[in-house]
């Protein structure tokens, strides 16, 4: 496979896109995606075999059960990181290491229901928050250190927003290809 495919198949609905303005209705998509996800993982994943869980997207990429398991960790981290700037001023958020998560016991042996769990709890939080916010509050920042540059709460939204989208996508290319890669 080439390394256009490859892309194709690990940005199959394209790279996040930064904005920092978007408009009220594109901002109520993002909040509404959010506020879908949980429920979305759970159909796509509803009645899953252990085989199929552990379909792959792409050749080495991640199983159907390491893409639900990130989600969780990823969103978690994400709460956290928006409670953060709500609370201090421009704080060093502590980035992680996904692809060694990715590979512990509890993401590629556990069953996904504890994930879809805390993706269901962790959106609920996260999406009356959001809803809450004023601009003011959308533009408070926190520093990712790998990145090396600030990141504005509403440019944190869309972000999540399309991670969701993306892996989501992930799931229905694994399904649609029945496992094919490895």
């Amino acid at each position: 496979m080439n390394q256009e495919s490859l892309t194709q198949l690990k940005y199959s609905i394209g790279k996040y896109r930064p904005n920092q303005t978007p408009s009220p209705e594109e901002f109520n998509e993002w909040l509404t995606a959010l506020e879908q996800l949980p429920h979305q993982v759970r159909a796509l994943t509803a009645g899953l075999s252990t085989a199929e869980l552990l379909y792959h997207y792409r050749p080495d990429g991640w199983t159907i059960r390491q893409v639900v398991h990130h989600l969780a960790d990823s969103h978690m981290n994400s709460l956290i990181r928006f409670k953060l700037a709500l609370t201090e001023d421009a704080p060093v958020i502590k980035p992680y290491r996904e692809d060694r998560w990715a590979i512990q016991p509890d993401e590629v042996d556990e069953p996904i229901e504890s994930s879809l769990l805390i993706l269901q709890g962790v959106h609920s939080r996260l999406v009356r928050l959001l809803r809450s916010l004023s601009a003011d509050d959308l533009r408070r920042t926190f520093v990712h250190p790998e990145h090396g540059k600030s990141f504005t709460l509403v440019e944190t939204v869309g972000l999540y927003a399309w991670h969701g989208k993306h892996h989501t996508a992930h799931i229905r290319q694994a399904l649609e290809n029945k496992g094919i890669f490895r």
